[in-house]
């Protein structure tokens, strides 16, 4: 084969392209795409908006998908650890590429890229990556020891449930924010206290945490009012590109911008294989569907995460 179908954006609709079959450079391997999740960030990029926020140079078409699971199909020079017929996960977490991993193929550098957790399906590893990286990424930035408090804001969804899977297995204490309906959900992730999203989120917070929580992980992004309920001195960590409010009161603000680790991937497919982390797959679409998956997404209400089967 040497061409293959690949997903891009452009002028706000998604398009299958053919191009090329990437080859493997030095430090990188190709991967045959058995799956790749589709994110709110391909939303984002598939509406042609990413230069006006200065995250890419404006360009007639964006490479589409963050998330992917399959097999090491080409391994270039220099690379250790990886073979060729190995299944992996891993996440192309750069946006400038013209085709990323929604496609046939993608490459990947080896620090981008790990093996993939035993016991689950492709398509269930492919809702992995972006989230609990983002996750754990989030908490190292709110730097917070066993025993002290935190907030997730958004605990039911995608990012905010491994939010709090993750951070109850740091053995902080978490209250978690959702819909009322939720609160099941996110106690079963491992959260201490649920507050419903009506409430009034600060003096609900301090009502269960005197003088307010350590930090917060502002994942549903709601913004002055997940910053009241931290304490002085306390952290806040913003999930998305300008949504930070300002540093009231001594509270470290920062915004965590993902990263792919492959140290981190690892450690992302023990606790899976454990079953430690909740796998969260809401549905399959053939790669010729894409733009059915996109509307399925950009309709909300989805409890995981939609995948593409090129």
């Amino acid at each position: 084969m040497t061409t293959m179908r690949a997903l891009v954006g452009h002028e706000g609709e998604v398009e299958i392209v053919m191009v090329p079959v990437p080859q493997a450079g030095p430090g990188q391997v190709r991967v045959k795409v058995a799956a790749a999740a589709v994110q709110p960030v391909d939303l984002f990029t598939a509406s042609g908006t990413l230069p006006g926020y200065k995250l890419t140079d404006p360009m007639e078409r964006y490479g589409l998908g963050w998330d992917v699971a399959g097999v090491v199909d080409q391994v270039g020079p220099g690379v250790g650890g990886l073979t060729a017929g190995q299944a992996v996960f891993g996440l192309s977490d750069r946006l400038m590429p013209p085709y990323k991993a929604q496609a046939e193929y993608v490459l990947l550098d080896v620090s981008e890229v790990a093996a993939a957790p035993g016991g689950l399906t492709p398509e269930q590893a492919a809702t992995l990556p972006l989230n609990t990286l983002t996750a754990i990424q989030a908490l190292d930035l709110a730097d917070l020891t066993p025993g002290q408090t935190l907030l997730v804001t958004g605990a039911a969804g995608a990012l905010g449930g491994y939010l709090v899977e993750i951070a109850a297995a740091r053995g902080l204490r978490v209250a978690g924010l959702a819909g009322a309906g939720d609160e099941k959900l996110v106690r079963g992730f491992g959260a201490e206290w649920f507050i419903p999203r009506d409430a009034d989120l600060a003096a609900s917070v301090r009502a269960l945490v005197p003088g307010g929580v350590d930090g917060v992980v502002d994942a549903a992004i709601v913004g002055l009012t997940a910053l009241d309920s931290v304490r002085a001195g306390g952290a806040y960590v913003a999930v998305a590109a300008g949504t930070a409010p300002i540093p009231l009161r001594g509270i470290q603000v920062s915004t965590v911008y993902v990263r792919a680790d492959a140290g981190q991937l690892a450690q992302v497919a023990r606790w899976a294989e454990a079953g430690r982390l909740t796998v969260r797959l809401a549905g399959t679409h053939p790669l010729e569907k894409a733009a059915e998956a996109y509307a399925r997404l950009s309709a909300g209400g989805q409890r995981g995460r939609v995948v593409l089967t090129p």
